[in-house]
């Protein structure tokens, strides 16, 4: 009985040691296929959301590859314009060429001596060939190659065309946005350069440190905002009254004095009494002076920074980083300047553009994009881009607030070379000085069109050209004008 009573004993041990096996065996199965699946979810995620984020990275020779076996693709404008395509000689020798020159030189870009604009954030999909399978192998056979994909923009000829011509000899930038969309429809920089051009110039114009043809300033350029900045003023000014403004009153008689500190209305024009609403449609600097001394400056600065100043702006194309770098500590001269869009506060304008368009979309922020959608070189869709948003980045009340105030500056202030049309507008105006000298300022406008249904939203910035008003303005109706009217 003792050594039955063993052999049992030993062949349970034997059991529960072969389970115990099989249990480790299981485990390690188990990690393993969690592991692998892990590892092809992550090979699936790569392909879906980074895979043109590396091919595009400068240093991939994948480029090379395809650009031996592709004839980089055409951009082309929403109406099928072609705006960048490649020529191919008898010899097989191929040139870029773009066929509007300087017309769209920042916003489609290069891709000779680096990528930029369009160039660059299509640039896997130009390098790439969707053509049909049996075309593809017979040019295989053939030693040809095949014909990139196609790049179809958002942008409007006509628009662009407007912008360039209206914003004449001046530098600046002019940038023109679909309100409930994003799609940027015209986009200039100036002063410019002829991307057909680029190889020959491309020596020069980077050994000239004054030269800054190669900066996009619709997107890069940093201004002082000037007037414009009255708009996050009057948005704080807004946020801790509750929303009521109706109280405000002040006696403008040409300047703001403060202890030996002292700030000018534009030409020093003396406004009389002032409600909110007439500050903002006069573009006093007094009364705001005295809004934005009021203000709790920590709750500013939370404000500036929900509107994506010290941030990075949503969007693919690249960018400039706005400032704003007031804080509770500055003294009080610090903040005459900054509630006027004075001081060390910077902005792009294709910042200032997107909060104008979030204004107009009921606070809503969409994200502004360039490309519309890729075809192969026959016209077959393969990938459509849409609409994004960045997200809500005031109130649909701050944007209706925000709205009545724009469209009194077209009705009774400073932008009434756009009233009486056959459309509304609603916008703001910026006479921004730079080099500390009051005779030299920028000249802007934002704003947008109809003013109760908005379509499009146009930021102009005129270097050195003086009042948004006298310059500015004008350019903003010959935009309107063309999406409109003609």
């Amino acid at each position: 009985m003792s050594r039955n009573n063993s052999n049992e004993s030993g062949n349970k041990q034997q059991e529960q040691g072969r389970k115990r096996r099989n249990t480790e065996i299981y485990l390690l199965i188990y990690v393993f296929v969690f592991l692998m699946l892990g590892v092809m979810g992550h090979l699936v995620y790569f392909q879906q959301t980074q895979r043109e984020t590396t091919i595009n990275n400068s240093y991939n020779t994948r480029q090379e590859l395809l650009a031996s076996q592709n004839i980089r693709g055409k951009i082309l404008s929403a109406d099928g314009e072609i705006l960048a395509q490649t020529l191919v000689d008898a010899q097989g020798n191929e040139t870029r060429e773009y066929p509007y020159k300087e017309l769209f030189a920042h916003v489609v870009g290069y891709s000779t001596k680096g990528k930029t604009g369009v160039e660059s954030l299509g640039n896997i999909n130009l390098l790439t060939s969707n053509a049909f399978i049996g075309e593809k192998i017979q040019n295989e056979i053939d030693s040809t190659k095949n014909y990139g994909d196609s790049i179809v923009t958002t942008l409007n000829v006509k628009l662009q065309q407007t912008a360039y011509d209206a914003l004449g000899v001046y530098s600046g930038a002019i940038l023109v946005t679909e309100a409930k969309t994003g799609k940027v429809l015209a986009m200039v920089s100036k002063p410019d350069y002829d991307p057909n051009q680029i190889a020959q110039i491309w020596e020069q114009v980077i050994n000239d440190e004054k030269s800054s043809v190669l900066v996009n300033r619709a997107t890069q350029g940093l201004y002082p905002p000037g007037s414009t900045f009255k708009i996050v003023t009057s948005l704080e000014y807004f946020r801790e009254n509750g929303g009521d403004v109706s109280g405000y009153s002040y006696q403008c008689n040409g300047s703001y004095r403060s202890g030996q500190d002292k700030i000018s209305c534009y030409h020093g024009t003396s406004h009389g009494s002032v409600d909110f609403k007439k500050s903002f449609e006069k573009s006093c600097n007094s009364s705001y002076v005295n809004i934005g001394l009021s203000l709790d400056l920590n709750k500013l600065s939370k404000t500036a920074e929900e509107l994506y100043f010290n941030k990075e702006l949503p969007t693919t194309l690249l960018s400039g980083k706005s400032s704003y770098v007031l804080t509770a500590s500055d003294e009080t001269y610090d903040i005459m300047q900054t509630s006027i869009g004075q001081g060390k506060t910077q902005i792009t304008p294709l910042h200032l553009n997107m909060l104008t368009q979030a204004i107009a979309n009921g606070g809503q922020m969409m994200k502004p994009y360039v490309i519309d959608r890729v075809e192969n070189y026959k016209g077959t869709l393969i990938k459509q881009y849409s609409k994004s948003a960045a997200g809500e980045i005031m109130s649909t009340e701050e944007s209706a607030f925000l709205t009545e105030l724009m469209t009194g500056v077209v009705e009774r202030g400073t932008a009434s070379k756009l009233s009486g049309l056959s459309y509304t507008a609603a916008g703001k105006t910026g006479s921004a000085e730079f080099n500390g000298v009051k005779e030299d300022s920028h000249a802007w406008f934002t704003g947008f069109a109809p003013a109760d249904d908005p379509e499009i939203c146009v930021t102009i910035i005129v270097e050195g050209a003086g009042s948004g008003g006298d310059y500015a303005v004008p350019i903003a109706k010959r935009i309107f004008d063309a999406y409109f009217l003609e």
